[in-house]
């Protein structure tokens, strides 16, 4: 369990760097990360090399549990969410430890969202993806509910603020989040691990992935 209760700290400055490369600023907007969505959900060796370079030292220690006390700060919480979540997956692509955060990342994030601090002002519409990711990484059905009716909630908020641009990108969040939903419907995992994981696909994940796009 982490105290969310407990004074909130100053923001560790390597966590303020990772809010600065990921959403554009250290108290980002919707602006700000959204001129920054272009490292997100695209494969880049470039980006993948960089984030080793300069985060790698700190994604080792939330690794390690080193870090916990940051999530007493709402924008701690979500940079170490994006560490664990989101980081591994660029520092370790293709190997099982791209997964190594995620247990971390999905206890982080349920307790904060059951807290109800993903509502926090300082944390942008925007931002408040990668606190749902983590839900949405689970090979989970339950989870995978709880990641769209959170998807959905938040595409509605996005609506209700007028700005076209925010709402177009969130509803692609939305619809994304229910393509994994499917997956896991239909396969209770995301086939497309199985290599990493050492798994072995069945007839039907290999059908599914031999499939353009398939896997995410």
């Amino acid at each position: 369990m982490f105290d969310f209760s407990a004074a909130t700290p100053v923001l560790d400055p390597r966590l303020a760097q990772v809010l600065e490369y990921w959403l554009g600023s250290e108290q980002p907007s919707n602006a700000s990360a959204l001129a920054r969505q272009g490292l997100w959900f695209t494969k880049s060796e470039a980006t993948d090399e960089e984030i080793r370079k300069r985060f790698g030292a700190v994604l080792l220690e939330a690794l390690a549990g080193r870090l916990q006390s940051q999530a007493q700060h709402p924008l701690g919480w979500l940079a170490l969410i994006i560490v664990l979540d989101q980081f591994t997956r660029n520092a370790y692509r293709g190997t099982a430890k791209a997964f190594a955060g995620d247990a971390l990342a999905l206890a982080l994030a349920q307790q904060g969202i059951d807290a109800g601090r993903d509502q926090d002002p300082a944390i942008p519409l925007v931002a408040r993806i990668f606190l749902y990711l983590p839900l949405e990484h689970a090979e989970d059905a339950a989870l995978q509910t709880h990641s769209v009716i959170a998807f959905e909630d938040l595409a509605a908020q996005a609506q209700e603020t007028g700005d076209a641009q925010v709402g177009s990108f969130l509803a692609g969040t939305l619809d994304y989040a229910r393509r994994h939903q499917a997956v896991i419907e239909q396969f209770g995992r995301f086939p497309h691990r199985n290599g990493m994981l050492g798994r072995s696909s069945t007839p039907q994940e290999l059908e599914y992935l031999s499939q353009p796009g398939a896997g995410f």
